[in-house]
């Protein structure tokens, strides 16, 4: 498979100023550490249900992010505790999601693939591969109906690109001019199929062009050129009102997911691009450079250790959330429409699952 990247290690880009250089080597260790500790956990059978990590990934989430204004929206994938933590989501509420306590991020109902923080605009992970793209559609429509000059940054994996939703979305963006970003996160394999063997195009930024979606290319294994492509693709939707089709050129060092034994690809393969790990290649630069010393890198390593360690003690103390909680969020009520949301049948009498709570409190008095 052809590796289209900068093969001297990153890019010639300036690095941004020294505080915002310090704080994306930072958040870049963090999601790093905080993916292994969530790897151990699982396999402790603290954390439930799929856990799917980026480890390698960290680069493309946190200069694709950085590029973003406080005010822009972002979606992801199931891939998104970094996602999570880049937006300013506590480690520790992120962690506790994954537990599925009641100090999630989520009260613990989400989980690890549906992480969700409106107050930060992190609008999810989701689930369903490819199911984002239309949502995305979606707040870019509202942004257009609002008057505002937000923009909406949306992360897909490569095997998304072959969905219908895809067609479909990138079709409407184009038609109704929608302030979207779209970033086509290229780790080279769709679950354990190769990029060769599941698109008949594997230029993935061209996708977008049959459709009126331009398409550019960064290396996501570069937070600056990432961050570069990313900022100029947000100003072309931001002020053009135009849809933008980015693929970012990466590669995840563990499996698609923790139940992933990896029989697709060679050891020797995950070495050779280890070699251009994200980490250790940006705080190199910084180093390099005269931002950092060789001990404050280990520094902010240990900093990164220390708030995960917090974190996991902090996710393990929380409480799971009470059986009542089970219809909670599910629905968002409103007057105009009558009867029945939910049905429980746990009971001798099936009963509304909205009112689970009422009931819970209810035999909590007559006790």
């Amino acid at each position: 498979m052809a590796l289209r990247y900068c093969p001297s290690g990153m890019s010639d880009h300036p690095l941004p100023p020294p505080d915002e250089a310090r704080e994306w080597l930072e958040t870049m260790m963090l999601i790093r550490r905080f993916e292994e500790r969530a790897g151990e956990m699982y396999a402790k059978a603290k954390v439930g249900g799929f856990l799917h990590l980026a480890i390698g990934e960290e680069a493309t989430i946190v200069g694709a992010v950085r590029a973003m204004r406080d005010t822009d929206y972002l979606i992801s994938t199931y891939r998104s505790h970094g996602h999570a933590l880049v937006r300013g989501t506590p480690a520790e509420n992120v962690m506790a999601e994954l537990f599925g306590r009641v100090d999630g991020v989520c009260n613990g109902h989400g989980g690890s693939m549906h992480m969700f923080d409106l107050a930060r605009r992190f609008m999810g992970g989701y689930g369903i591969v490819g199911g984002n793209l239309p949502i995305a559609a979606g707040f870019g429509l509202a942004a257009d109906y609002t008057g505002s000059d937000d923009a909406t940054l949306c992360t897909f994996g490569d095997g998304a690109s072959n969905q219908g939703t895809f067609g479909e979305t990138m079709n409407i963006a184009a038609l109704w001019k929608l302030p979207v970003v779209y970033m086509v996160t290229n780790n080279r394999f769709g679950m354990g199929t190769s990029l060769e063997r599941h698109s008949a195009v594997t230029d993935l930024q061209l996708k977008g062009e049959g459709f009126g979606v331009p398409g550019m290319e960064c290396d996501g294994m570069d937070v600056l050129d990432t961050y570069h492509v990313t900022r100029e693709a947000l100003r072309r939707a931001r002020e053009l009102r135009q849809p933008v089709l980015v693929e970012a050129l990466t590669y995840r060092f563990r499996g698609h997911s923790m139940a992933d034994p990896e029989e697709y690809r060679s050891k020797e393969e995950v070495a050779e691009w280890r070699k251009r790990d994200p980490v250790l290649l940006f705080g190199q630069r910084l180093v390099a450079e005269g931002v950092l010393t060789e001990q404050q890198v280990q520094d902010l390593d240990a900093q990164a250790v220390a708030v995960v360690d917090a974190a996991v003690a902090y996710a393990d103390a929380s409480p799971h959330p009470p059986p009542e909680s089970l219809y909670d969020d599910v629905y968002a009520f409103g007057g105009q429409v009558h009867g029945w949301w939910s049905l429980d049948e746990r009971s001798p009498e099936p009963h509304r699952g909205e009112d689970e709570r009422a009931r819970a409190r209810a035999q909590a008095g007559e006790a």
